[in-house]
């Protein structure tokens, strides 16, 4: 079988692209703001911090934290310090007296309904269904069923054919031999990073059904050679005998805690001068952007358990589970790696 080429680049640069895609419910959640919560009023009066504000709407951290870092992103909120306080576009445009207030205007759309979902998501804290199916299984759960399990991963497939080389573009592993990509979907990543680097042999540890799903894709790309499938869950055991691991679009499907206890997982499983390699699209420190990675990270709010991560969030997680030298490299379509070292 010819071997896929997973070095190449497009001629042209599909980031705008990504970006459609990926910010498509950022909107959606401003709307929700203006019309479900009437947030800007309510800082109309005086600046709030998060819990603060969490309380006197009667919002979840985890959503409120995706809504004011879109919301600082879109230039609507300012961070003093602490506090969340509206600047003067906010100010204009959204609070109530102001000859330009727009609120109507935005309201008229409350009722689609992903600004439902989202509103819901706010209250609740709990993720909606995949797309706003309406089945009873969220995002997780969903992923059990063989069919959903095949459609999803191959969306994801599809994104990493351009994200998966550029990611292996960024890495440096000389000196490293056996890679494990937890949790890794389709497989793409870990073959991007095989076929940048002929002495990597690597294997993907996923759930059934999705091993499955994994080991046609790694045959179909003619990679079956390089990179092998394991059935297994992460969240029960990160398997030894691997010096890097990669989480690739793994942690932000989880909140804080599970992040925290996969990095911890991952440093155990790890030999000493072992890698680990957080890929994925990250928020700046001061989370006021990238403005396209807080718009994705409204997806993200919506239909898992997770959100986007800021750099800073990321790198005080690798080192609370002992990892040093965390590294921040960019790759492509708002996307970076984050790698740390476990000590020697």
């Amino acid at each position: 079988m010819t071997r896929e080429d997973l070095t190449r680049v497009p001629s042209a640069d599909p980031t705008e692209i990504y970006r459609w895609r990926d910010g498509m419910y950022g909107v959606d959640l401003l709307t929700a703001a203006v019309a479900g919560l009437d947030l800007f009023n309510h800082l109309a009066g005086a600046p709030a911090d998060l819990p603060g504000l969490c309380r006197a709407l009667s919002i979840h951290e985890r959503p409120a934290d995706v809504l004011t870092t879109l919301l600082a992103a879109m230039g609507l909120l300012r961070r003093e310090g602490g506090a969340l306080a509206l600047t003067d576009l906010a100010r204009e445009h959204f609070v109530k007296g102001s000859p330009w207030d727009l609120t109507a205007y935005y309201a008229a759309f409350r009722e689609r309904p992903v600004c439902r979902d989202l509103l819901q998501v706010l209250k609740t804290g709990k993720p909606a269904r995949w797309g706003s199916f309406k089945e009873d299984k969220d995002w997780a759960r969903a992923m059990e069923d063989e069919a959903f399990a095949a459609q999803f991963t191959a969306v994801m497939d599809s994104r990493g054919a351009f994200l998966g080389p550029a990611a292996a573009r960024a890495l440096d592993l000389r000196g490293q031999v056996r890679l494990l990509d937890v949790a890794g979907g389709s497989g793409i990543y870990a073959c991007a990073i095989a076929a940048r680097n002929p002495h990597i042999q690597a294997t993907v540890i996923e759930k059934p059904p999705v091993d499955g799903v994994a080991r046609k894709a790694i045959a179909r790309r003619g990679y079956a050679d390089r990179v092998d499938v394991a059935a297994g869950d992460m969240f029960r055991e990160i398997p030894g005998g691997h010096d890097v691991h990669l989480f690739s679009n793994v942690l932000h499907d989880w909140d804080v805690p599970v992040v925290k206890d996969l990095l911890a997982m991952s440093f155990r499983a790890l030999p000493p001068g072992g890698l680990v390699v957080v890929h994925d699209a990250h928020l700046n420190a001061e989370k006021t952007g990238p403005l396209p990675v807080a718009m994705y990270s409204v997806i993200l709010v919506h239909s898992t358990e997770g959100r986007c991560y800021s750099v800073a969030e990321i790198e005080s997680h690798l080192r609370e589970a002992g990892f040093i030298e965390p590294r921040f490299t960019p790759t492509a379509a708002d996307r970076s790696v984050v790698v740390a070292r476990k000590p020697r």
